[in-house]
């Protein structure tokens, strides 16, 4: 379907712009108008670097949720997408609603009318939907939705906090430490110079160290940056993003951290999936999309396919010797015993707790280490500085 970038204005009068897909440029400019936007310019986008914007997660969770909401209290599909996209403050949220309702009234199914707007639904999401629509309980869909979304949200808060903080304790240590070199320490010793003092072997080092101090942060920044640039172009090669992604779970402390965070994942889309009256294969298949992790995704893709050979696909989950024991033994034991819901259930909540108790260790860790080591390196700029004070009195009281 091609996809068109415009520039509309809203009711107070501001320009904005975004992008949406539809069959042609008067649907486009139909979808524009059903989302209070006066259309200004439409434009077919041919540039393939151009990225679709990200819907609002906040948004989406809450369209979601009201959808739930107003279909089992009765309220028609149609009307209650109309309702959704005229409260939702996010534009391109508001016009793919309208445009879902649009197809709607023309016939299509609604995961099908979703599939037009893929950036804002993706494929686990229609999925459920479509699932849901078939089994004749839409509204449980959009429940069962919203619930993954807050916990999706939930773990992805988790995770951010637990490598938030030390971030910020380190770059304000590093800023401490970059102005004590650059701005405190050579004026005092400027001093000492012209006392005639003789400088200690710390002071001469760290004073050459402060010299090179705002090229070294200046040289880390550019190494940071050109770090993360290599990575990204690296990783658009899909064995070395591998590679990368398996060598992430390595990493002491942060790594087992990611793994649960990965693991909680997969089950609880798994749980949603199956519960959801898919069948494994594409349960599988759809959790295998939503792992960030391209080296666990690529054991989950290895699993599926011993599954549809008629393995067992435990023992592919096993073998790659990445996953939590406990993890292994209840899947195991859930699909030798055909309750593998419940398992993926369990698995789901053991890792959720495992999450919390292991941001509670990194944080417990990461802080005093942090705050160990920039205290060295400012003990270190202290003693350069009072080393020479000492011996500046004890020449001035006449000892030797």
């Amino acid at each position: 379907m091609p996809t068109y970038k415009y520039s509309a204005v809203n009711v107070s009068g501001k320009k904005v712009y975004g992008i949406l897909s539809s069959a042609s440029e008067r649907s486009a400019r139909q979808q524009i108008k059903a989302g209070n936007l006066t259309p200004l310019s439409l434009d077919l986008s041919r540039n393939r670097f151009y990225r679709k914007p990200k819907v609002n997660q906040k948004d989406l969770l809450f369209a979601t949720r009201t959808i739930a909401t107003l279909l089992d209290s009765g309220i028609p599909l149609d009307e209650t997408l109309k309702s959704i996209a005229a409260e939702v403050e996010d534009k391109s949220l508001s016009i793919a609603l309208h445009s879902v309702r649009d197809e709607l009234l023309q016939g299509s199914r609604i995961a099908e009318a979703m599939s037009s707007h893929e950036h804002i639904f993706n494929d686990t999401y229609r999925s459920l939907i479509a699932a849901g629509d078939t089994a004749g309980n839409l509204h449980i869909a959009f429940a069962n939705l919203a619930d993954y979304l807050e916990e999706a949200a939930l773990v992805r808060q988790q995770v951010v906090s637990a490598m938030t903080y030390p971030a910020i304790l380190l770059t304000f240590s590093i800023g401490v430490v970059f102005a004590l070199l650059t701005f405190v320490m050579p004026q005092v010793v400027d001093q000492f110079v012209r006392a005639g003092a003789t400088l200690p072997l710390l002071t001469r080092s760290l004073m050459v160290l402060s010299d090179y101090a705002l090229v070294a942060l200046i040289g880390q920044a550019l190494l940071v940056v050109g770090s993360y640039y290599i990575y990204k172009r690296m990783s658009q090669n899909k064995q070395t993003a591998i590679r990368f992604h398996r060598n992430f779970l390595r990493l002491p402390l942060v790594g087992s951290f990611l793994l649960n965070a990965e693991v909680e994942r997969f089950a609880r889309i798994m749980h949603l999936m199956l519960k959801s009256g898919l069948n494994l294969d594409i349960a599988m298949q759809q959790a295998q999309v939503v792992i960030a992790n391209k080296y666990i995704a690529q054991t989950i893709g290895n699993a599926r396919a011993d599954l549809v050979e008629g393995k067992d696909f435990i023992v592919s989950l096993k073998e790659a010797n990445i996953f939590p024991s406990l993890f292994i033994q209840l899947l195991s034991s859930g699909y030798k015993s055909g309750n593998l819901i419940f398992m993926f259930e369990k698995v789901t909540q053991y890792m959720k707790g495992e999450i919390e108790n292991k941001r509670t260790t990194v944080l417990s860790l990461l802080e005093p280490l942090v705050i160990i080591f920039m205290g060295g390196i400012i003990l270190l700029i202290v003693l350069a500085i009072l080393i020479p004070i000492m011996q500046m009195n004890t020449i001035a009281l006449g000892y030797p």
